[in-house]
């Protein structure tokens, strides 16, 4: 059997307090952000300084590499111009010797051997260093020993190449046997 609840009981309001729903807490705010994102604009940030860095010694080459050759044109022009081969075997001994000193110091001071191994550090083909190497000799000779066309073309040949710091090799040393 069952008992039962007398009516005036079942309709009456529960004793203890009211309860609400279940309720969500609010939103998180958008700032400050969670860690991992200040790592992701920290990254970015370095990845742009690096990329900036990248791009203005790149055009700092490129614009080097513009006035050099530009001097080297204005050299060919000057020679074509007056014909004084000795002045152009000598200016361009001294464009050689400029481009080459950033690489070895001592460039600016090398003779035979020595200034040979300094332009044979670029890896350039040996007629166009035995043309190098003869402007060494040219700039003392009279006008007609000299090859001017052929020279301003080997050492354009060998700038190009040169203005590119990963075209030289290592220097080698004398004390590299012992």
């Amino acid at each position: 059997m069952m008992l039962q609840v007398p009516a005036h009981v079942a309709t009456a309001a529960p004793a203890g307090p009211v309860l609400r729903d279940i309720h969500l807490p609010p939103d998180p705010s958008w700032w400050p952000p969670a860690p991992g994102w200040w790592l992701l604009a920290m990254l970015l940030l370095i990845l742009a300084l690096a990329a900036a860095w990248f791009w203005r010694r790149q055009r700092r080459l490129q614009a080097q590499r513009r006035r050099v050759l530009a001097e080297l044109d204005r050299l060919a022009r000057q020679h074509a111009h007056d014909g004084d081969g000795a002045e152009l075997a000598s200016a361009l001994h001294q464009l050689l010797r400029r481009v080459a000193r950033p690489h070895d110091a001592l460039a600016v001071r090398q003779r035979g051997d020595a200034w040979r191994n300094t332009l044979a550090r670029v890896p350039v083909d040996a007629a166009t260093l035995e043309t190098l190497l003869a402007l060494d000799q040219a700039m003392y000779r009279a006008q007609g020993s000299f090859d001017a066309t052929a020279a301003v073309t080997a050492v354009r040949r060998w700038l190009r190449l040169a203005l590119k710091s990963r075209a030289w090799r290592k220097a080698v040393t004398e004390h590299d046997d012992a």
